[in-house]
């Protein structure tokens, strides 16, 4: 089965609320931290973001349809203040798959590839920054598919992350492996 192709838009915090809602509270979205979130709770979170010159939230969408949620940030005001020192370029990222009963094999890894293409996309991009839960294995080997690497676990309010990095180069030189067949 083809992945195909993905495109962005922005999020909707009002209208696409519902559907953001079923994703964060599944048992699968744990690390997203938001399982006892309520509708307001999500409508709340993602209008303070979309108010945020700092941070913007995107809707990746398969054939029109949306399949994943994508952040991304500036580490010099969001998420990492006085946790590393960022440097000109460095862009945050999270992204979430929604559980699903209907798995298709590499689409995980297809849809970091084209959120990580479509940061680099702008052309200030040099580095992206990722912050994920120590414990999150699997994140963790998708973020070194694409050429994430590991600089120190780092003390969050909310979790032990494990903060990694991934430059321009690294991802492109990693990104002809991890794309390979997928249309991004």
């Amino acid at each position: 089965m083809s992945i195909g192709t993905f495109t962005f838009r922005p999020l909707d915090p009002l209208t696409d609320a519902e559907l953001l809602h079923s994703w964060v509270t599944h048992p699968k979205a744990a690390f997203w931290m938001m399982q006892d979130a309520k509708l307001e709770d999500v409508e709340r979170a993602y209008m303070e973001v979309a108010a945020d010159e700092h941070q913007h939230a995107l809707l990746g969408l398969r054939g029109g349809v949306p399949a994943f949620l994508m952040e991304r940030y500036d580490p010099a005001h969001r998420e990492l203040v006085g946790l590393y020192e960022p440097r000109p370029g460095d862009v945050g990222m999270h992204f979430l798959t929604p559980a699903t009963d209907t798995p298709v094999h590499g689409f995980t890894l297809a849809v970091i590839t084209a959120v990580m293409a479509h940061l680099f996309e702008d052309p200030a991009t040099e580095r992206v920054v990722v912050e994920p839960d120590v414990t999150n294995k699997a994140v963790h080997a998708l973020n070194e598919a694409v050429g994430f690497v590991p600089d120190r676990e780092i003390d969050k309010p909310e979790k032990r992350a494990l903060l990694s990095f991934c430059t321009r180069e690294q991802f492109l030189k990693r990104h002809s492996s991890a794309a390979r067949g997928v249309a991004v």
